[in-house]
Formats: C-alpha cells, sequence, structure tokens
C-alpha cells in the first residue's frame, strides 16, 4: 500500500503549531528564469512541477500516477522555457506540484488543494484540517504569487501576462480535438486577437478545454485583471509534447503567434 506522512508539527509563534512542509533544503516555491528579459511579457507556470516535498511524503498517491497529469503539467515546463528563450521574456514557474498546492485557485476554492483530480485518488489530501490547509497556502501559494507579484513590479512599462498549461488528450474517456487553447479572463482581447492570427498548425479554440466559468483563470485575474494587463492563458494537448522536437517547434509557433497578436492590438490601441 502506498502511504503518505502527516505534515510534520513545528513550534509556532505566539503558541501556534504551523505545519511544516518545506525546510531549507527544499529551495523557494518558485524559480525565475531570465529575469533580465527584455520583452515586455511576463510568463507564468504555475503546474511546471511534479515535486512532492519529502515532508507530506507521496500523497498516498498510487505508483502509476506519481508522474501523472495529475500531478503535473506534462510538457509545461519544458514548453514554458522554450518560449522564454525564443521571446527573451522573464518566466515564473513552480516548483513544487500542484497537488501540493494550485497555484492557479486562490485559497478558498476546493479544488486548490485537491483530494481527486479526474479519476486519480489523493488520499493525502482528504480531510485537512484548516492548519494544514493555511500552512500550504503560507508557504506555497502565498512566496509564490509575491514573487510573481515582484516580478511584474520590476517592469517599466506594464507587460502583457501570459500563463502556460497543458492538457490531457483524453479526459473521462473522451477525446480531445483541441490541440491548443486559448483563454482569457474579463478581457478577451488578447486570446481572441491570437484566435484571429492563428493558422492550421494547431486546432485551435476559445475558451477550450476550459474557461473562466472552470475556476482556472485565478493568476490571470489576481494579477493581470487587476492590474490592467493584456493576458491569455495558454492550454496545449500534451501528447504534443513528447519529444524536444515538438517542444521546440510548438514553441516557435505560440511566440509567433502572439508576437503577431500583441502587435495588432498595439496597432488598434
Amino acid at each position: 500500500m502506498t502511504v503518505f506522512r502527516p505534515l510534520t508539527l513545528m513550534a509556532g509563534v505566539n503558541g501556534s503549531t504551523p505545519y511544516q512542509i518545506l525546510d531549507a533544503g527544499d529551495g523557494p516555491v518558485a524559480e525565475v528564469v531570465n529575469p533580465g528579459g527584455q520583452a515586455p511579457l511576463c510568463l507564468v507556470c504555475e503546474h511546471a512541477s511534479a515535486v512532492i516535498p519529502p515532508a507530506i511524503g507521496t500523497l498516498g498517491l498510487a505508483p502509476e500516477d506519481r508522474f501523472s497529469h495529475a500531478v503535473w503539467d506534462i510538457g509545461g515546463e519544458a514548453l514554458s522555457r522554450a518560449f522564454s528563450l525564443r521571446l527573451d521574456a522573464p518566466l515564473v514557474l513552480a516548483t513544487v506540484s500542484r497537488l501540493v498546492y494550485d497555484l492557479n485557485r486562490p485559497p478558498e476554492a476546493p479544488d486548490a488543494m485537491p483530494y481527486q483530480s479526474g479519476e486519480i485518488e489523493v488520499p493525502g489530501n482528504r480531510d485537512l484540517s484548516d492548519a494544514e490547509k493555511a500552512a500550504r497556502t503560507a508557504q506555497v501559494y502565498d512566496p509564490f504569487h509575491e514573487t510573481l507579484s515582484d516580478v511584474l513590479d520590476g517592469f517599466e512599462t506594464p507587460p502583457a501576462l501570459v500563463t502556460i498549461h497543458s492538457f490531457a488528450p483524453v479526459w473521462h474517456g473522451t477525446p480531445r480535438r483541441t490541440q491548443l487553447g486559448l483563454l482569457h479572463d474579463a478581457d478577451a482581447g488578447l486570446a481572441t486577437a491570437m484566435l484571429t492570427a492563428a493558422d492550421d498548425t494547431l486546432v485551435t479554440h476559445l475558451n477550450e478545454p476550459y474557461s473562466a466559468r472552470d475556476g482556472v483563470t485565478h493568476t490571470l485575474a489576481r494579477h493581470a485583471t487587476a492590474r490592467g494587463l493584456r493576458n491569455v492563458m495558454l492550454e496545449v494537448r500534451n501528447d504534443l509534447l513528447g519529444e524536444t522536437s515538438d517542444v521546440d517547434r510548438i514553441a516557435t509557433y505560440l511566440a509567433n503567434l502572439l508576437t503577431i497578436a500583441l502587435a495588432r492590438k498595439a496597432a488598434t490601441a
């Protein structure tokens, strides 16, 4: 049987006993890639990592599920790094699994620390106490989004915010035809401009396979909508990201698509 370790209780301030998820050897929950990038863009990959800190073991995942799409966005990190390189844009990467905390969800969301993802059970997330949830929020969610805010504050002119994700080709037994999804929060401008610029390289749809109605645009809402920044969420089907050559091809295509869309938006501003 796959087991998980409960979080360790550490002595807190004023008699509190917060749960310790990360130690000094685990490093920060956000990695900033290419911080000196010159493009007026900030890239984000909230589901880049499959790392589960040793303090919480495997979260009870079955061995065959440990590196499944439930744990991370397969191909997301590689695509984000290639995208950052082509655009010369700063990139903020998560360094812990979305099963520890889904950084694209607010703390009050039921799926911020999901006990089930699709058909995959996550026993280590079932019946979490308020203290455990608060610890994950304080140690994972808060510092990640503070880092992203700091990166955005560092731009001389307001950048566009682009979040990068991948999705499974089959969901609950149903194949997904969409290969590239362009999602938006309150402002559809950049997503629509990219859709208009798209050719037949990838089967592309607006707000597929998810939309803001599914609660997946939290990062856009918190950081882009709140600041009045142009924004878009990119969703690439993960079976298209299996090889380095595939990642490079799609990163090049998306970089060109985004560049065209931004130029068109600037021309009509």
